[in-house]
């Protein structure tokens, strides 16, 4: 339906998506922190979008002709540099725990904006 097709949504729904992706990757890295030599990952997710932004133009509120709609891709990669033990392990339950928080503060965003959406759709029906 065009109704939900907008940037707006997509966006918001795919940054949901990108942020349940990152909770999973957090919770792993929590879950291994006493695995001898595991490798704290991350979602790489900034990077990719400020590229995918740069190279999409918009005209007018419009995607300009030949140019993709923003879709939010994921890059998952390993800290395999830093060693903060001694059996190899590199998860600092810290760190990992207050990008938990940080995290949970971005989706509860992202999920109000969606309700918004959703609250002024019903409203401009019920006006019409």
């Amino acid at each position: 339906m065009a109704l939900f097709n907008t940037n707006a949504f997509r966006i918001t729904e795919q940054g949901l998506s990108v942020l349940w992706q990152k909770q999973q990757i957090i919770s792993q890295n929590i879950a291994n922190q006493d695995t001898p030599g595991y490798n704290c990952k991350y979602l790489d997710f900034y990077a990719v979008l400020k590229d995918r932004l740069e190279s999409t133009s918009v005209v007018g509120g419009k995607a300009a002709p030949g140019k993709k709609q923003v879709e939010l891709q994921t890059v998952v990669y390993e800290d395999e540099i830093t060693n903060t033990q001694p059996d190899g392990n590199n998860v600092d339950v810290d760190s990992q725990s207050n990008e938990l928080a940080k995290l949970q503060l971005h989706y509860q965003a992202l999920k109000n904006q969606m309700i918004g959406e959703f609250v002024r759709i019903r409203s401009a029906m019920k006006t019409t």
